[in-house]
């Protein structure tokens, strides 16, 4: 499992270094909220159901899903339990773009945080 704990050590850099995000465990696996209230990525590093392969699901803007599944349908997938508010799922076995990674996460963020986090968020990246 040591690409595993590597790929959970990515994930959780990217989020952690989101403004107020946090992380705690749900249903058993790493997850990031937002001011510990909203949850915008779960890392799910040994698979979940019927996805035996580790994977992300990210809330994403609204069509993005869509878009996604359909620009490349062996990396993005319509997760169990989440997928009808339009989030996505991402494979983390098949030789994962982290710039790709840190921009859906980012993108996860984007699309629950409040407007206060954002205006923080682009003020740090200018």
């Amino acid at each position: 499992m040591r690409g595993m704990d590597s790929t959970t050590e990515r994930i959780r850099a990217v989020c952690l270094r989101l403004p107020e995000a946090t992380e705690r465990l749900s249903h058993g696996a790493p997850a990031f909220f937002v001011r510990g209230a909203k949850q915008f990525v779960m890392l799910w590093p040994d698979g979940h159901h019927d996805d035996d392969f580790p994977h992300l699901w990210c809330a994403a803007p609204p069509g993005a899903q869509a878009e996604l599944i359909a620009a490349d349908p062996a990396r993005f997938f319509r997760p169990p339990y989440v997928g009808h508010r339009g989030w996505v799922g991402v494979r983390l076995d098949r030789d994962p773009d982290w710039s790709e990674i840190a921009e859906l996460c980012t993108d996860a963020f984007r699309a629950v945080a409040p407007k206060t986090l954002l205006a923080r968020l682009d003020e740090a990246g200018s």
